[in-house]
């Protein structure tokens, strides 16, 4: 699996254009899809790392409620998007809306996504971050105890 790393500042072009990390290109190739992240900031899935996030929001029947809610929660966010040429994403308006994206970006690896952040957004994530403990230095999984 591929991880994405790193931060990279950007400009948003007047149409709501955002590059994406050249590096990360290709990894965009079969689709992509801009989801309204739980932090004011977008996520961007490939079209594999979006099937492995769909999994878990439609790990609760669709006949209960709770599934319901779930799923509205995450899939009505959702807006599949195509790199241009240029090797841009359009950001529709709605989610520029969303991360207060205006001018300047950071597009920031998260793992199994990259996420698209206002500067001041991530400045003041990044500030969090950086108040808490720090982390030990083994996985979470193993500083539980768990086999690998």
């Amino acid at each position: 699996m591929q991880y994405f790393l790193g931060r990279y500042e950007y400009a948003m072009d007047e149409r709501g254009r955002v590059p994406v990390p050249p590096r990360y290109r290709d990894l965009f190739l079969r689709g992509a899809v801009l989801n309204q992240g739980p932090d004011h900031c977008l996520r961007l899935f490939t079209a594999e790392s979006f099937e492995q996030q769909a999994a878990l929001y439609t790990n609760e029947p669709a006949i209960e409620r709770r599934g319901r809610v779930t799923r509205h929660g995450f899939f009505a966010n959702c807006f599949s998007v195509e790199p241009d040429r240029q090797g841009r994403i359009l950001i529709p308006a709605l989610l520029r809306e969303y991360a207060a994206l205006d001018g300047g970006v950071i597009v920031a690896g998260a793992g199994e996504w990259l996420e698209i952040w206002s500067p001041s957004s991530f400045a003041t994530e990044m500030d969090e971050a950086n108040r808490q403990e720090p982390a030990s230095e083994s996985p979470p999984s193993e500083s539980k105890g768990q086999d690998s």
